[in-house]
């Protein structure tokens, strides 16, 4: 998954709003203590981020 891919689906789920804070804000425990933001800048492959939100937030699995 490329981040243009990654910013287009966090957006279309949350609203644009939202998804900022979601990737910003939140701090997910799967992913080492890090937001979203913190943890692709980090090195951690885009899709793995992605899948952890979509854990937190039970992202339907069709739209994972």
């Amino acid at each position: 998954m490329r981040l243009q891919e990654f910013w287009s689906r966090l957006t279309d789920h949350f609203g644009p709003m939202r998804a900022e804070s979601v990737a910003r804000d939140h701090v997910f425990s799967s992913l080492g203590g890090r937001s979203a933001v913190e943890a692709i800048d980090a090195g951690l492959p885009v899709r793995r981020v992605w899948l952890a939100i979509c854990e937190e937030y039970e992202v339907p699995p069709k739209l994972r």
